[in-house]
């Protein structure tokens, strides 16, 4: 039994919102809410201003089991999300072999099985993710994928999006498409914009991302089927996105939180750690996401959490991989740029997104909890990393708000 005294409720759509309750849970479910609750038998957790919301959900996590432990295993990739509020999160198939058929899927569910975290694996959208011949979507779907993307791989044939799109609408499946096209994009590493002209480094057009993405709206509209667009960049980017709501209810999108806190301006003395995919934009386009998020026409945020060893990064700028983690620094960079309630409403969001049910801070439903500090202020440290890489493009960073654990699949992960 857990006994969580005194906490905070953050829950924007129950009658418990922002009010200090007792919690006690026995064998998973939360067993009774009130004003004072005693237990001798229950461990009792109790931190000043501890709050509590449902469990936060990531939509883009990347772990390096298998083929690449030595980024970050399984274990430590779930201890790491657990210990940084997340209770659920969406795998992406950054891998070796990545998942492209029901045994693949399975592999994974069965490496993660009885953590506290719950992980839904994302399964390759073609094979190879060469982006020629669809993967076995119906068969991972029934095994438990949650979506299909070629990780951080454009589909340039449009009509094998099309007909991929034609062919999960029949079993509800959703489809993650990448919005950059290639050939404007080119061999660019960084955006185009007047900070970066002036670093040698090749470039890319935010147009690369925003032609992509107006094509994949067209084609998401006319098979009707679900499309989720990850990481977007631009201030173009959210509004096409929020013209195609009014007519398209199958349209989703995600940022990623070091696109909220970070410019081209983080660029100038050539880190590595800032190199990552899709490219950080100029502060005009930063401000726009921020503003989308509130909005609503961003409909969730990610971690994009892509743990790397140091060779991919302790080389030159054009040499070193695209990726940071970002597990660890979210809830922070969140809660440093919103109001606590907008910041869960974001961390949360991705349950109905991704068509699951949302969990409930209610009598005799199972316990799906994050513990979490809003007011504490802090500067991000190599320290405050616990994946197994240490590639944060954060570090160094002043943030607000510090996650203590989780409450799910009947444990406890508490950090406090």
């Amino acid at each position: 039994m857990i006994l969580l005294k005194n906490v905070t409720i953050v829950d924007a759509g129950s009658d418990l919102h922002l009010k200090k309750r007792d919690l006690l849970i026995k064998n998973g479910k939360i067993s009774q809410i009130g004003t004072s609750i005693e237990s001798e038998e229950a461990r009792i957790i109790e931190k000043e201003n501890l709050h509590i919301s449902i469990g936060w959900f990531d939509s883009s996590v990347c772990f390096g089991e298998p083929g690449f432990e030595e980024r970050q295993t399984i274990k430590n990739g779930l201890e790491t999300a657990a210990k940084s509020g997340f209770t659920t999160v969406m795998l992406n198939p950054n891998n070796q072999p990545n998942p492209q058929d029901e045994s693949g899927i399975n592999y994974l569910k069965g490496k993660a099985s009885g953590e506290a975290v719950t992980v839904l694996p994302v399964g390759s959208f073609t094979l190879q993710q060469k982006g020629e011949h669809l993967a076995e979507l119906y068969d991972m779907q029934q095994a438990g994928a949650i979506s299909f993307y070629d990780f951080k791989q454009s589909i340039q044939n449009t009509n094998l999006l099309k007909v991929g799109l034609q062919y999960v609408k029949s079993f509800g499946g959703i489809i993650q498409s990448f919005p950059q096209d290639n050939y404007l994009a080119g061999k660019g590493m960084v955006n185009e914009d007047e900070t970066t002209i002036h670093l040698g480094i090749k470039t890319k057009p935010a147009i690369a991302e925003e032609v992509q993405i107006a094509r994949d709206i067209q084609v998401a509209a006319y098979t009707g089927a679900r499309l989720h667009i990850p990481t977007i960049t631009t201030a173009a980017s959210v509004q096409l996105i929020k013209e195609a709501k009014k007519k398209y209810s199958n349209i989703s999108c995600s940022v990623s939180t070091n696109h909220l806190l970070l410019d081209t301006k983080n660029l100038s003395d050539f880190n590595t750690h800032f190199k990552i995919q899709p490219p950080l934009r100029d502060e005009k386009q930063k401000n726009a996401l921020i503003n989308g998020l509130k909005s609503g026409v961003i409909d969730t945020v990610t971690s994009d959490h892509i743990p790397l060893n140091i060779e991919h990064k302790a080389v030159e700028f054009d040499q070193a991989s695209y990726g940071s983690t970002g597990l660890e620094s979210s809830y922070g960079i969140l809660q440093s740029l919103l109001d606590t309630e907008s910041a869960i409403k974001a961390l949360t969001s991705g349950y109905l997104i991704f068509g699951l049910q949302r969990p409930q801070i209610k009598v005799d439903e199972l316990a799906n909890l994050s513990l979490f500090i809003p007011d504490v202020k802090y500067t991000f440290e190599k320290k405050d990393i616990l994946s197994i890489s240490k590639n944060s493009a954060i570090i160094g960073n002043k943030l607000k708000g510090k996650a203590l654990g989780i409450i799910n699949n009947k444990k406890i992960v508490w950090n406090g």
